[in-house]
């Protein structure tokens, strides 16, 4: 093997690493939104399931999901989680009146966790990197 076809690793990595790192971050942000549209379309299907129950377009239904006794709570719990996927500030009332800040009782009460993080998505109080996708997906 002559050495002038061989490239030792060192001077081989200085050479392709600035195309490896753009790799790694395009990568990086096709992951960002693919997780981000998933999480939307997630939402959005709850949001259409409860409105084959309720009267209403997607957050109105879900309104009413959330208050609903004939559901488990865990049921319960995952309308109020689409609910502030969906940032919807109509929800609000719904999502405050079951809003105590106590410690979760997942058996007794509505997931205060989940409240919380819904109220502040929906009051636009949580950072959200994710925002322009949510508007597109809304527009679909």
């Amino acid at each position: 093997m002559s050495s002038a076809s061989f490239v030792p690793a060192s001077r081989w990595f200085r050479h392709w690493w600035p195309l490896l790192a753009l790799g790694v971050v395009v990568l990086a942000v096709v992951a960002f939104v693919a997780l981000s549209w998933w999480i939307q379309i997630g939402a959005r299907q709850m949001g259409t399931a409860a409105m084959q129950e309720f009267p209403g377009d997607r957050v109105e239904a879900l309104m009413a999901y959330v208050q609903s006794e004939r559901h488990t709570l865990a049921e319960r719990n995952r309308a109020v989680w689409a609910l502030g996927q969906l940032r919807d500030p109509r929800a609000l009332p719904v999502l405050q009146k079951f809003y105590t800040g106590q410690p979760c009782q997942h058996d007794k009460f509505l997931c205060q966790y989940e409240l919380k993080k819904a109220i502040a998505l929906c009051t636009g109080e949580d950072f959200d990197p994710a925002r322009w996708i949510t508007r597109a997906i809304a527009r679909q």
